[in-house]
């Protein structure tokens, strides 16, 4: 893999890299509560779920000390009506979360993992929680203006994911439909926001995360611009094994169960 760029933190982001890593570390103990000692897989009475949540604006967060995000929201709501107690593990990185679902101390994980026939292959997924799509993150100039506003701009350049994720095996398909290289960068360290802030410091050139997350924290920085796309819209399902037949069915009636439900119709409209 050829990297273009120097990939050394500038001095002046290490201290927004603490304050992201404290942040993470604040969620895990604000869901102290929620986690006991030995609850890293389904008890006997299969009355407690273990789920991995990844921590982005959309799917976790906190503010005033209190946990919000859609996804989180929105699997409170499938709690209620399942009759089990759900357990939620924030995380950062999908990979080692992947391998610990494979293990059994998680039984659903939920994260940017959108359910490909690749990805069919390996896991069993929900239905649908929230349809996203692939973007790319990069700076605008003074003016306003973008350097790549077509997937062909792209050609000969260096692209960040999250090691691990999707995003990988859709840029090195996107490379051969072009018929030139997109040299991929893959950032083990890091989940999307931080990702996104590595764009908005100027840190590196270019990333891809999912719309719906870089849409947020737009909000925020509204120097960066994610309007190319890089995939077609894809459904964002929950992740479970393959063999967890039985759970992914209960989850889908609770899931169908939500949808039906105003509260669902009031966390769409705060969220989207």
């Amino acid at each position: 893999m050829d990297i273009r760029q120097n990939n050394k933190p500038k001095k002046g982001n290490i201290a927004l890299y603490l304050i992201l890593i404290i942040a993470v570390i604040s969620i895990m103990a604000s869901l102290k509560h929620c986690v006991t000692p030995n609850a890293t897989t389904v008890n006997s009475n299969n009355d407690t779920i273990n789920i991995a949540i990844e921590y982005s604006p959309l799917s976790l967060y906190t503010y005033d000390d209190t946990l919000g995000g859609f996804s989180y929201d929105f699997m409170r709501l499938v709690e209620n009506v399942s009759r089990h107690k759900f357990i939620f593990h924030p995380i950062v990185t999908l990979e080692s979360t992947l391998a610990d679902l494979d293990n059994g101390k998680y039984d659903i994980v939920i994260a940017q993992f959108p359910s490909t026939r690749e990805n069919k292959a390996k896991y069993a997924f929900s239905d649908a929680l929230h349809i996203d799509r692939q973007v790319l993150i990069q700076l605008k100039d003074s003016c306003g203006n973008i350097s790549v506003k077509s997937q062909l701009d792209l050609a000969h350049d260096t692209i960040y994911v999250i090691k691990g994720s999707p995003m990988h095996s859709r840029l090195a398909n996107l490379g051969r439909e072009i018929g030139d290289t997109i040299y991929i960068a893959e950032d083990a360290i890091y989940g999307p926001e931080q990702l996104f802030l590595r764009i908005a410091t100027g840190e590196i050139r270019y990333a891809v995360i999912n719309e719906s997350i870089a849409a947020q924290l737009a909000k925020l920085y509204p120097n960066v611009d994610y309007s190319t796309e890089i995939s077609f819209s894809q459904f964002q399902p929950a992740i479970l094994r393959a063999t967890d037949t039985v759970m992914r069915d209960s989850l889908n009636m609770w899931i169908k169960s939500v949808k039906m439900s105003r509260a669902y119709t009031s966390l769409q409209s705060r969220y989207f």
